[in-house]
């Protein structure tokens, strides 16, 4: 098939930026955090974080919500935002073998592990929940959703770090590339603001330190430090282009490249020459047809450490030039880790379809050693035919995709 023939039909978004899409849009074009100090994080080395807003199992309409761990609720909320926004409806499938779900997470239940565990600690074996592992599995998301559609499909969960939802959207493309499937549901989801998960990653001094929750997540700024965790799902529907001009389906834009490498460096530094980051982003040319020359805006993982915003700022101006529009939407989000991919990948095609690229949130003071092009403190109106998003996980993996309308 020719690097068109993917095109994204559906959206579905739930984040600390807001619940559907044109809530997250104007959050993030307003450049606006939604770090804030977390009660449920009090005693603990680090007690910011951004969560989803106004989120209510009610949303759901599922009769034992308490079921599903909070993960795989964001997933299911996201998939049903992206189905009707696609104008397709769960279990009418014309082949519903070739309806395929691939969501991407770093984490799985971990709420639902550490609760229970606790619970093993404090009251013995026999007081398990019966459900720990069919909430808990980090492929539960992809499997909750997938009886939710009543999709008969390959159903994936890939776990790749942060570059995990990222990575389903570059498998659902391979999937209707090879003429598996006509319709993907994708993407990523994550709810991670757990005791054991914020310990660690404080413990590793990956969290900002910076007591203000305002300005805490600041991608590419000289004063940042860590980044701010968050949580949240981003799912996708991928279609054929055939299916989607068979059904009269809108476009909001098309998949062109997937790229994906790894490392083989560290666990958690990144190659200090950008060497896995380069790869991705050369692999997703290469898979989209295109030159480096012909993308218009590049959204970075941009995590607002010290070491990913430098090492990926260089890939970027080595593969594109210093002057590439670049902008992380980090500073508003925060990190949703395994969901991350997803979320910024509908980010990337939201600035294409409207023509504006995101600032980046709290930057101030840039780094001198970034040397591209940043967007900073307001929007930047300009025609963007073809945009890159990138993701980058722990032990190395690295993701890159290339979205035009």
């Amino acid at each position: 098939m020719s690097a068109d023939s993917v095109v994204v039909t559906g959206i579905g978004l739930v984040t600390p930026a807001g619940i559907g899409v044109e809530e997250n849009w104007q959050r993030i074009l307003a450049g606006h955090t939604t770090a804030a100090t977390d009660k449920a994080l009090e005693g603990l080395p680090v007690q910011i974080a951004c969560r989803v807003p106004s989120f209510d199992t009610a949303l759901l309409g599922l009769k034992n919500p308490w079921q599903w761990d909070r993960y795989a609720q964001f997933a299911l909320l996201a998939a049903r935002q992206a189905l009707a926004d696609a104008g397709l409806e769960a279990r009418q499938w014309r082949d519903e073998s070739r309806v395929a779900v691939i969501i991407g997470s770093g984490a799985g239940g971990t709420a639902t592990l550490e609760q229970q565990h606790a619970l093993l600690l404090s009251e013995g074996a026999d007081e398990i929940s019966s459900l720990t592992l069919p909430m808990g599995l980090l492929n539960m998301a992809a499997g909750q959703v997938a009886i939710e559609l009543g999709a008969r499909g390959p159903c994936l969960a890939p776990c790749s770090a942060c570059a995990s939802g990222a990575s389903a959207l570059g498998m659902a493309k391979d999937l209707i590339d090879r003429g598996v499937c006509d319709v993907v549901v994708a993407g990523g989801a994550e709810a991670p603001i757990t005791p054991l998960y914020v310990s660690a990653f404080a413990r590793m001094r990956a969290l900002s330190a910076n007591p203000d929750a305002a300005t805490a997540s600041r991608p590419f700024d000289a004063q940042r430090n860590g980044f701010v965790i968050g949580e949240g799902a981003g799912v996708f529907v991928l279609e054929s282009a055939a299916h989607a001009r068979a059904r009269g389906a809108r476009s909001r834009g098309r998949l062109l490249g997937y790229g994906a490498s790894a490392d083989a460096h560290h666990v958690t530094t990144p190659h200090p020459q950008g060497l896995g980051a380069r790869l991705a982003m050369q692999g997703a040319l290469r898979d989209a047809g295109i030159e480096s020359a012909e993308v218009d805006y590049v959204n970075a993982h941009g995590t607002s450490t010290p070491g990913n915003d430098v090492v990926e700022s260089r890939a970027i101006a080595e593969v594109f030039g210093s002057r590439m529009p670049v902008s992380s939407t980090k500073g508003v989000t925060g990190h949703l880790l395994g969901a991350a991919g997803a979320i910024e990948a509908a980010y990337t095609l939201l600035a294409l379809e409207h023509g504006q690229l995101p600032p980046t949130a709290n930057l101030r003071d840039p780094d001198p050693q970034i040397t591209v092009d940043l967007v900073r403190a307001a929007p930047r109106r300009q025609p963007i035919k073809v945009a890159l998003s990138n993701s980058f996980g722990f032990g190395g993996q690295n993701v890159s995709l290339v979205f035009a309308p």
